[in-house]
Parts: C-alpha cells; sequence; structure tokens
C-alpha cells in the first residue's frame, strides 16, 4: 500500500493554524459594521481561506491534476454559473459591481475544490482534512459556549465580543443565524467523530464534544438542524466501517436532542423563561407557511420564463416586480431551495444542465466515499449543507460554501489504493494554484478596503465629510455601489433627483423603503404608469413601513372631479418586471 506523504513539522503547524483561522474566525467574529451584517465574516472566511489554501500548496510538492469525471464535471457546472453571472449584466440588468461579486465568490470555490482534490492526489488528503476538522471543532465548541450565553445570560453580549440574539431564548451564535448556528454544529458532530475514529480526539471528550453541540442546535430551535440530527443518525447506521462506539454516538444523537429538546421545554415551564425550542415545533399550522409561499411564487416565475429564466442574481427584482397577490410579506432575496435559484434565474434548459453536472460529481464522489473513511465523512458534510440548501440559502455565504467546496474536492480526489494504481506523474499545478490562493487573500483584503466606502454612508465617523459627498464617493465602490445608490434614493428629498441611482439599487434588495422611493421618483419624473405598478407592489406586502404611503387611498375621495394620488390606482396598461429593467 501507498503510503500518505507528510507535511514538515513547521508545514503540519502552520497547516493547523491557517485551517483553525479559516474555519474558526468568520464563525466567531461578532463585530461588524453596517450596511451588511455578515460582511466581515464573509471578508474573514475568503481571507482565512486564501490563507489556508496558500499553506497547503506551498507545502505540498507533489501536488497534482487529477483530472476525475467528478471534478470535471463540478468544474464545468461552475464554469456554467460564473458564465451566467457575468452575462447577466448584458441582458438582466444586473449591475456589474453584483455580477463580479457573483461570479468572483463561485470562482473562489472552484479553486477551493480544485485545491482540496489535488491536495488528495498528492496523498495529503487526510493531513488537510485533520486541520479543517480541528478548525471545526474549535469554532463549534466556541460558538456552543457562545449559544448558551445567548440563551441563559442574555445581558451579557456586547454586540462585538458576542453577538446578542434577536430571539427571545433562542442561540443565534455570531454568525446571527439560528440555522447556521446549527449547521455548524451538524459539521462539528461530524468532524468530531471523524477526529474520535483517527485517534486524534479522545473519545470521552469527543462524546462529550458532541453532547454540547446538539445541545446547542436545540437551543437554537432550527427544525433544519432537528433533520440534520436526523441525517447523523442515517450516517451512523448506514456506515458499518464506523467503529462500534461511534456508531452509536451517531445513532443516539437524535435521542440526545429529544431529551435536551424535553429538559429545555421543562426548565421554560418551572423559570417562566422564554426559550425558542419548547415553542418551534408547537405552533399550529404549516412549519413553512413563508417558504411554502416563495416556493409557490417561484414556480409560477419560471412557468413564465422557462427557457432563459429570469437572469443570474435577479430573483428579488423580477418577483418583486411581478403582481403575486399571495405572496408572503417578507422581503425575501432568495427562492429558499437551490434547485428552484437555479431554475428560475438560469432557465430550465441551462440550470437542467448544471444540475445534472453537480449530481454526476455527487454520484462520483459517492462512490468514492464507499472505501474511504474521510471521504465519507466529508461526502456527509456536503450531503448536510445541501439538505439545509433545499430549505435554506447557506452556499450564499463564504464561510459556508467555501468550507463545503473544501469537502467536495476532498470527496472528488483519489485514495491512496487510487494512487498506488495509477502510474506516477510529475507536479506542474503548484505554482498557479499558489497564485490563486494569495490572489483570493489579496481579494479579501480588497473587498475590506472597498467596503468602506458603504461604511462611511451609513456608519459615518465625526469627521467624515457631508452625506452628499459620501454618496457620491460610494458611488464609485468596485462592489459596493448598490449600497450608496441605496442611500441617494431613500434620503433625497425629492426622489426624481437620484433617478440614476435606480438603475443598480433595485438590484440589490427591493424593500418598502426602496420601492416607496422608487415610485415616487418616476411619478415626479412623470412616469405615472410605472409608478403605480411599483406601488401596487408594494401594497401586496402589506408592509407598517407603507401605511403612510397609502394613507391617502383611505381618505374620503377628492371633491370636483379631483385625481386620486397616483399610488391610488392601478395602471392601465399591463406591465412586466423587465419593463424596469
Amino acid at each position: 500500500m501507498l503510503e500518505s506523504p507528510q507535511f514538515p513539522k513547521v508545514s503540519r503547524l502552520s497547516l493547523l493554524v491557517c485551517g483553525t483561522l479559516a474555519v474558526s474566525a468568520p464563525a466567531l467574529l461578532a463585530f461588524n459594521l453596517p450596511p451588511s451584517a455578515t460582511f466581515l465574516n464573509q471578508a474573514a472566511a475568503i481571507v482565512g481561506w486564501g490563507g489556508f489554501l496558500l499553506t497547503l500548496t506551498s507545502s505540498s510538492p507533489a501536488l497534482r491534476w487529477h483530472g476525475s469525471p467528478g471534478l470535471v464535471t463540478t468544474l464545468a457546472a461552475l464554469a456554467l454559473l460564473v458564465a451566467a453571472a457575468l452575462a447577466a449584466p448584458l441582458w438582466a440588468g444586473l449591475p456589474v459591481s453584483l455580477a463580479a461579486s457573483g461570479a468572483g465568490m463561485i470562482l473562489a470555490a472552484g479553486l477551493v475544490v480544485l485545491v482540496a482534490a489535488s491536495v488528495q492526489a498528492g496523498g495529503y488528503g487526510d493531513a488537510a482534512f485533520r486541520a479543517f476538522c480541528i478548525g471545526l471543532i474549535a469554532a463549534g465548541s466556541a460558538s456552543g459556549v457562545i449559544g448558551i450565553i445567548q440563551v441563559f445570560a442574555p445581558e451579557w453580549p456586547d454586540g462585538e465580543w458576542i453577538a446578542r440574539t434577536y430571539i427571545p431564548g433562542g442561540a443565534v451564535g455570531n454568525m446571527r443565524q439560528p440555522n447556521h448556528l446549527s449547521s455548524l454544529m451538524v459539521w462539528a458532530v461530524i468532524a468530531a467523530a471523524w477526529l474520535i475514529e483517527r485517534g486524534a480526539l479522545r473519545r470521552w471528550m469527543g462524546n462529550a464534544l458532541v453532547l454540547l453541540f446538539v445541545f446547542v442546535i436545540v437551543l437554537s430551535g432550527s427544525r433544519t438542524g432537528t433533520l440534520s440530527v436526523g441525517l447523523l443518525a442515517v450516517w451512523g447506521l448506514a456506515d458499518r466501517q464506523l467503529s462500534r462506539r461511534t456508531r452509536a454516538l451517531l445513532l443516539l444523537a437524535p435521542v440526545a436532542y429529544a431529551i435536551f429538546w424535553l429538559s429545555m421545554t421543562a426548565w421554560a415551564e418551572v423559570s417562566h423563561h422564554v426559550v425558542r425550542a419548547e415553542s418551534r415545533f408547537s405552533t399550529k399550522g404549516d412549519i413553512s407557511a413563508s417558504r411554502g409561499k416563495i416556493w409557490s411564487n417561484t414556480i409560477e416565475l419560471i412557468r413564465m420564463h422557462p427557457w432563459a429564466g429570469v437572469g443570474f442574481g435577479e430573483f428579488n427584482f423580477a418577483w418583486t416586480l411581478t403582481p403575486f397577490p399571495d405572496r408572503p410579506v417578507a422581503f425575501f432575496d432568495h427562492t429558499h431551495n437551490i434547485v428552484l435559484q437555479f431554475a428560475v434565474e438560469l432557465g430550465l434548459p441551462l440550470a437542467t444542465l448544471v444540475l445534472v453536472l453537480l449530481t454526476w460529481a455527487l454520484a462520483a464522489a459517492w462512490r468514492a466515499a464507499i472505501a474511504d473513511a474521510t471521504r465519507r465523512a466529508a461526502l456527509v458534510m456536503v450531503l448536510m449543507i445541501l439538505l439545509h440548501s433545499l430549505l435554506e440559502y447557506p452556499l450564499w455565504y463564504a464561510y459556508f460554501l467555501l468550507p463545503a467546496a473544501f469537502a467536495f474536492g476532498i470527496c472528488l480526489g483519489p485514495s491512496d489504493k487510487e494512487r498506488a494504481r495509477s502510474a506516477p506523474t510529475p507536479s506542474h499545478g503548484t505554482r498557479p494554484l499558489l497564485i490563486a490562493s494569495m490572489l483570493l487573500m489579496l481579494g479579501g483584503v480588497a473587498s475590506v478596503a472597498d467596503y468602506r466606502s458603504a461604511v462611511v454612508i451609513y456608519a459615518p465617523s465625526e469627521d467624515a465629510p457631508p452625506l452628499a459627498q459620501r454618496i457620491h464617493d460610494g458611488q464609485h465602490s468596485v462592489l459596493f455601489a448598490h449600497q450608496a445608490d441605496y442611500a441617494a434614493a431613500t434620503t433625497a428629498a425629492h426622489p426624481s433627483d437620484a433617478m440614476d441611482a435606480f438603475r443598480r439599487a433595485p438590484h440589490n434588495l427591493l424593500d418598502a423603503r426602496l420601492l416607496i422611493a422608487w415610485a415616487k421618483a418616476l411619478a415626479e419624473s412623470g412616469d405615472v404608469e410605472r409608478a403605480r405598478y411599483v406601488a401596487q407592489r408594494l401594497k401586496e406586502f402589506r408592509n407598517d413601513q407603507a401605511a403612510d404611503f397609502f394613507a391617502p387611498c383611505n381618505s374620503p375621495p377628492p371633491r370636483h372631479g379631483a385625481a386620486l394620488p397616483f399610488q391610488c390606482e392601478p395602471p392601465s396598461r399591463t406591465l412586466t418586471y423587465a419593463d424596469f429593467r
């Protein structure tokens, strides 16, 4: 049997440090700056993963290209998505800054997949995956403590070191989302199980950590987390190559979940504390009523635009500006289902091709994982985040996308036995991968520098220039000009004075404030028909912020034949979202 090459001692230490930082820093960063509550977390993920890849490529002289069908089809699918993102400004009206951001994130995922598969092909897969799993344990342990504090000592968080929970009695971690916290915990359980099997984590410690992670999933109140705990049991049941005690640990995870949930329910009743876990499953009605409505609306959009879709990144724009009287009242920027997302934005032909390629790659990863424990653990991580992606959109966040890409790349690389059977090939890919990893790091740092142009608009310092100047400067940002446009559109005394801002701002996220400003701008510029159409779409959301805007419509009708305000009447001609590109 071919022996796996070993990293030099110094490289192993740097790999452990960089792997831990890449995974844990984005999950533990509570400090953030407006307008985005998660941008710095995502930037930390990009910089951290660039550093991790740089360490891997500089420490692995045996890296080599392994053009397995699964890897080739994965890269082909990602290339199609990049092409769709770059083409969207040409025909769908997506701002170039948003297209570049989306394409860049997909390219980053492709780089991670390629490096991970090359590391596996070079025989360093287990060492790299070990550093990755230790990072997940660190992130899960610290996030678990944060989640416990948020539930049992909610007065402690300061918002900078520990994020304040916005859900009474619910744990959200420093990523500020209960579903994200629960998915991180499930990944940490998988990492603990693999490290136990490898002898890198004492069993008693691993068991204690798994109980902590499951307890925090309960505290999050995430129903997606509940389903994922069930997936752990399926892994324990199906993987007969795991040791008996590890299989028992995984099989008992749902039992531990049930015990913790019942305990928290009893504690809430006795202590009269609000606990999200206690009420999450007792809510009457459809547990995903909003999702059901958004999925129904999405399917209708697909029916309207089956061939070319609405354009990459344009779901929110098209959905908001399409009549849906039964729409959910929240302003959704995603379909909450990755299959529907591809179908509605790319069109059925291209979405089918992308999904077929990715399914082919997943099947290849499944076959490869049968005889290799490391790739089985990595595959379970991928399957868990895919399950989450059918109900949410975690892969639209760098701190989930890049770790998932790494796990998938490990799955697609050859095992030691496969390398032993193949003829040795020289390494030719280390230098390009090393340069690409450096560029990924630099790109993350540059994005933070660029983000400052948006921060100064929404959180100015005492010596900041006037708002108009800050907005003007922000409109020249490479990646965040749309944020400056939003500020221009929503703060102008006469929105029609900021008509140029409406070319980009509505393509990021159309909310009540922006819709009101846009309708007023159109009316002031004489485009009453389109103003009425925008107002009618806003009315469908039944948003409290629009109450004053529609208040004149509830007043007695004007006398002497005076016209009603534009927002009180529907347009007299048929329009679609395409009329607003």
